[in-house]
């Protein structure tokens, strides 16, 4: 077949439908294109496979450069016999992300892009995904392309001021119209580096602490959640001593599951070390599930609410009473009313009637026939001088109640529908624009931090010049995600293509 000329743009057509062998000057002119079908059958001694040869030419290629693709079948043997022959022809194996790194350094991505490569192969969920499809497609960059044009214009009209600052009588540049440009570009930056909370969580996993008391069920609720035997589960106190982590994806969002220690006074040193971490956890996660053996609530809980309630603070707390199973209607209401100053009663997810009173019935959930619960009016008194045995006065506007039972898979499917509502992403679209790299993230910060900079210096008057410092300073951190720089020679071809001096 005949190859395309040079700067046509190829079609994905195999030039050459060869068949490899043991490699010789044929076989190069065969992955070159080259070959004829006489070469072809002259070269049969060892067979491999059937394969389609893809010529692509620069500049339309990936990388912008001449490319060659070979088509070949899945085999891994297959695979390696054509990586053979091509490394013995004078060929070597790609360097991690090189093709990618050629594609930037030849001008056909920016950095930002390249990097958005990456993740959009490694992404676990939809939402991930669409946030690296939507950054590699450049709207990113598009968006900080947009910002840098008025900052380059912005320091330009500063630039001229200094340029003709022996005339008194000129201002090129309007400090209340500056002003009011910088204010504007301040909030969208700001709000490009708000979104890195949601990007992180979309990018890594939403991170979903499970705590609670020892043999609460955390380890048990955990593998439920995950569909795998994730976790030891015991009824042995403390079993679990250190965090346990696993992913799931809920309706396209991807959450991150940790499991952890119990929470109990305890001498062990061990255990205790175990304990802090949990606290480190509920500081770090942005859901955090307690977990409450609804079979035995003793006065301990309201040692253990103070703990985790108070770390809280600003996150989504769901109140898991797990084991309801073994309660009767009674008992039920009696916990509920106990719960309740920690979470509004419309916020209280009830559980499914019917399983409920399916798995109460069920002989086989509790052989013994033993209740362990403890009422109500028993709760606290032990650890409260006043005798005031009321849960402590939180913030209960983020926080609801579920009862379930992670042992009989009672009330799972409201549980992660309730996951997904608490993680409150929004719906993502090919035009939004998110922010997942934490690179990304400390450049935009640093720019912002220029632009406070300049928004100061024109509300104290301070000289152009050193306005005009502030402003390439942000110029230069947004130059950092894209991987551009920004000179003296950029600058000025600016101001002359937007004014006439002189004429």
């Amino acid at each position: 077949n005949s190859s395309p000329k040079l700067g046509e743009v190829p079609k994905a057509e195999g030039y050459v439908n060869s068949q490899l062998s043991t490699l010789n000057s044929y076989e190069a002119n065969i992955i070159a294109g080259e070959a004829t079908a006489n070469s072809v059958d002259s070269v049969r001694e060892k067979l491999i496979d059937e394969v389609v040869i893809s010529v692509f030419r620069a500049p339309h290629s990936f990388t912008g450069e001449n490319t060659v693709e070979i088509s070949c079948h899945g085999s891994v043997y297959i695979q390696q016999e054509i990586l053979r022959l091509l490394i013995a022809a004078g060929a070597r194996m790609a360097g991690p992300g090189e093709f990618t790194q050629r594609a930037f350094l030849n001008g056909r991505l920016d950095l930002s892009q390249a990097e958005a490569v990456a993740d959009l192969i490694n992404a676990q969920s939809a939402a991930a995904h669409t946030i690296a499809l939507n950054q590699m497609r450049g709207n990113f960059s598009s968006k900080l392309e947009e910002l840098r044009r008025q900052l380059l214009h912005f320091v330009s009209l500063l630039e001229l001021e200094l340029d003709f600052g022996d005339h008194d009588d000129l201002e090129f540049a309007d400090r209340t119209e500056l002003n009011a440009v910088a204010e504007a570009i301040r909030s969208q930056l700001s709000r490009l580096q708000q979104t890195f909370s949601q990007g992180n969580a979309i990018k890594n996993g939403i991170p979903v602490a499970i705590v609670g008391e020892t043999n609460a069920g955390k380890s048990t609720l955990l593998n439920l959640l995950v569909g795998d035997n994730r976790a030891i589960v015991s009824d042995i106190h403390g079993t679990t001593r250190d965090v346990i982590e696993d992913t799931v994806n809920i309706n396209g969002l991807t959450f991150r599951f940790i499991d952890t220690a119990g929470i109990r006074q305890t001498s062990d040193i061990i255990e205790n070390m175990g304990i802090e971490r949990t606290y480190e956890m509920i500081e770090r996660a942005q859901i955090i599930l307690w977990v409450v053996d609804s079979t035995n609530v003793t006065e301990h809980i309201e040692w253990l609410a103070e703990r985790i309630m108070r770390r809280t603070e600003g996150k989504r707390l769901i109140i898991l009473l797990n084991k309801v199973d073994r309660l009767n209607d009674e008992e039920l209401i009696t916990l509920r009313q106990w719960f309740e100053p920690y979470c509004p009663s419309e916020k209280s997810v009830k559980s499914d009637e019917r399983l409920f009173s399916e798995a109460k019935n069920s002989e086989s959930l509790n052989p013994d026939g033993k209740k362990s619960f403890q009422s109500v009016s028993s709760v606290g008194k032990n650890s409260n001088p006043d005798g005031d045995c009321r849960p402590l006065t939180v913030d209960c506007r983020q926080n609801t109640i579920i009862e379930i039972s992670a042992k009989q898979s009672i009330n799972t499917e409201q549980l992660t529908r309730l996951l997904y509502e608490s993680a409150q992403m929004p719906d993502l679209s090919s035009g939004d624009i998110i922010i997942s790299n934490l690179r990304h993230y400390e450049a935009l910060t640093h720019a912002l931090e220029s632009i406070d900079r300049v928004i100061d210096g024109l509300q104290m008057n301070i000289p152009a010049d050193f306005v005009a410092q502030d402003i390439r300073q942000a110029l230069f951190h947004l130059a950092e995600i894209t991987g551009g720089e920004i000179t003296t020679d950029e600058v000025l071809g600016n101001i002359f293509a937007h004014f006439c001096i002189g004429k």
